[in-house]
C-alpha cells in the first residue's frame, strides 16, 4: 500500500466517523497511544521494550524490591513530570468545552488531560501526581515527596539518557544505598496512587466511568489496543447500550470488528479534526 493510498483511506475513515459522532454527545477513553507524541512511550506500540512491571504483591513483599522500585521510579518521574500535553490532549479538552465530549476516561497516569483543561477525567489506573501511605492514609503531592527523596539521597541523580515507561519508571542500574521514604505522620509504607500489576481498579472508579459512558451518546477509544481487561469492558458497556464505536489507534485492538469506524492512525491529528469539526454538528 503506497503512503498516498493509506492517506485516503485515512482521511476517508476520519469523515465516516465525523459522520458517526456528528450530533452526538461522546464518552472518550484513551490509552498510551495518546501520550506517545509527548514523549511517553506506549507499553504494546510497535517498538515497545519488553517490560516486567514490579507487581503489587512484590512491592508488598519485599523492602528490596521497594527500594529497587523507589529509585526506578524517582529517575522516571523526574522525565515524566517534564512532559507536556500534545495536541491530542488539548483537542479533547477543547471537545469537552464545546460540549461535544462529556469527560475522559483514560488508563493513563501521567495527568496529562487535566493539565491540558480537560474537567471531567476519570483515571482508571490512578494518578502519578500522588503517594499514599498504606498504614495511616495520609496523602502526599508528588512533587514534594521528590524534593525529599533528593534531599535523602543527595548522590542521585537524572542519567543523560533515561528509558522511560509509560507509568513513569526506568530500571535502575543499582539501588543500593537508596534511603526509602516513609510516611512522615506514621512512618507507614508510601505507594503512588497508581494500579500495580496484580492490583484490581477501585469498585467506585470503574462506575464513575461506567455512568459517564451510559450518559453519553457513542464512544470514542483514542490510543488504546484494549488489551487491558477495564478497556474491553467499557467498550462492551457501549455496546449493550448500542452506543457507536470509533477506534483511533495506530495497529490492531481488540475491539475492531466490534466498532462502527476504525481509524488506523495516530491520535493527535485525527483528534484535533475531531475538535475542528465536531462542534459545528452538535
Amino acid at each position: 500500500m503506497t503512503d498516498t493510498t493509506k492517506d485516503a483511506e485515512i482521511v476517508a475513515s476520519i469523515d465516516r466517523a465525523v459522520e458517526v459522532l456528528a450530533g452526538r454527545r461522546v464518552a472518550v477513553l484513551t490509552g498510551a497511544g495518546v501520550s506517545t507524541d509527548s514523549g511517553i512511550p506506549d507499553y504494546r506500540g510497535k517498538g515497545a521494550p519488553t517490560r516486567t512491571p514490579m507487581t503489587a504483591q512484590q512491592f508488598l513483599a519485599s523492602a528490596e524490591a521497594r527500594r529497587r522500585y523507589w529509585v526506578g521510579s524517582h529517575l522516571g518521574w523526574k522525565v515524566f513530570a517534564a512532559a507536556e500535553p500534545n495536541d491530542g490532549h488539548r483537542a479533547l479538552a477543547a471537545l469537552e468545552n464545546t460540549g461535544v465530549s462529556n469527560g475522559v476516561i483514560t488508563q493513563n497516569v501521567d495527568g496529562l488531560h487535566v493539565r491540558a483543561g480537560s474537567h471531567r477525567v476519570v483515571e482508571l489506573h490512578g494518578t502519578m501526581r500522588r503517594v499514599g501511605c498504606l498504614h495511616c492514609g495520609q496523602v502526599f503531592d508528588r512533587r514534594d515527596l521528590a524534593a525529599r527523596v533528593e534531599a535523602d539521597n543527595p548522590w542521585i541523580t537524572l542519567p543523560e539518557n533515561v528509558e522511560l515507561g509509560p507509568d513513569g519508571d526506568v530500571t535502575p542500574a543499582s539501588a543500593e544505598g537508596f534511603v526509602v521514604p516513609v510516611c512522615t505522620v506514621c512512618g507507614g509504607t508510601l505507594k503512588p496512587d497508581v494500579v500495580f500489576f496484580g492490583e484490581y481498579i477501585p469498585a467506585e472508579k470503574f462506575r464513575e466511568a461506567e455512568q459517564l459512558v451510559h450518559t453519553s451518546d457513542a464512544l470514542v477509544v483514542a490510543g488504546s489496543s484494549l488489551v487491558v481487561n477495564s478497556g474491553i469492558r467499557l467498550v462492551e458497556r457501549a455496546r449493550r447500550r448500542r452506543l457507536p464505536v470509533v477506534i483511533v489507534n495506530r495497529g490492531v485492538t481488540r475491539a475492531d470488528q466490534r466498532a462502527a469506524v476504525k481509524i488506523d492512525a495516530g491520535t493527535s491529528d485525527v483528534l484535533a479534526t475531531f475538535a475542528e469539526r465536531l462542534p459545528a454538528l452538535l
